[in-house]
């Protein structure tokens, strides 16, 4: 039971809280880029199946590109810590005198003296495993993480898909018979995307533990001007080559 409710506060939304910050990120790049596309075609007045084909190719080529970078940022990150990691374990096992004298060092800085700095030595390089990932932290500031390349790619390609179709949905339904002017369909689609970066300025209040109203207004305020940008030059070039 306990350990039903410990590995259930792990989670957010149907996913661990660690990847978090993978939905977050992806969500408002997802929102944000599809929303100022639809708004550079609203503002070259582009019919509602230009604005769909248009928003879906940006969906789907964007999100698979952040993943793929998200992807080989996480393996990059994971291969050095690895590597520095198996270096330890050589030096361990092959130069054992200076790595003991450099645990010594490490917590020596940290005001450990006398017996009290023999006892952690000696407890620390008691154990391999132990000894290695210390020397990892204190020697090279390195620590493990467990998030995994393909699950932080999943995360932040589901999250750019997820978020970042909202911007189209009124159009999409539209497509599907609705009958609207392109202006109450941008409308509808800012308030849709307004609402969707607010909540995921709300989950970003999370990763930065900042306050809540300061992460929904700074993604608000990011998507509008991006939105505005966009709008600006499809008008100015719909008008310079119309």
């Amino acid at each position: 039971m306990l350990e039903d409710r410990l590995h259930a506060r792990e989670k957010l939304l149907f996913f661990n809280k660690e990847y978090i910050a993978e939905f977050v990120y992806g969500g408002i790049d997802g929102a944000i880029t599809t929303f100022a596309v639809v708004a550079g075609a609203e503002g070259a007045n582009f019919n509602t199946s230009v604005v769909i084909i248009l928003g879906l190719a940006n969906l789907i080529a964007d999100g698979f590109s952040m993943s793929v970078g998200n992807f080989f940022s996480t393996k990059a990150s994971r291969d050095n810590f690895d590597r520095h990691k198996a270096t330890e374990y050589w030096e361990v096992d092959n130069l054992p005198d200076r790595e003991v004298e450099e645990i010594r060092e490490a917590y020596a800085a940290k005001g450990f003296q006398g017996e009290l700095l023999d006892q952690v030595v000696e407890v620390i390089t008691s154990n391999k495993e132990v000894w290695v990932d210390t020397m990892m932290k204190e020697e090279l500031g390195m620590t493990q993480d467990d998030k995994t390349p393909v699950k932080t790619a999943s995360v932040t390609f589901i999250s750019f898909v997820l978020i970042g179709s909202i911007p189209l949905l009124s159009y999409l339904v539209a497509g599907s018979g609705l009958h609207a002017g392109n202006t109450q369909l941008f409308l509808y689609s800012s308030i849709l995307t307004g609402v969707a970066l607010a909540l995921v300025g709300s989950l970003k209040s999370l990763v930065t533990q900042r306050s809540l109203l300061v992460g929904i207004g700074e993604t608000l305020l990011l998507g509008g001007l991006a939105a505005s940008l966009a709008y600006f030059v499809g008008d100015v070039l719909q008008k310079a080559f119309s």
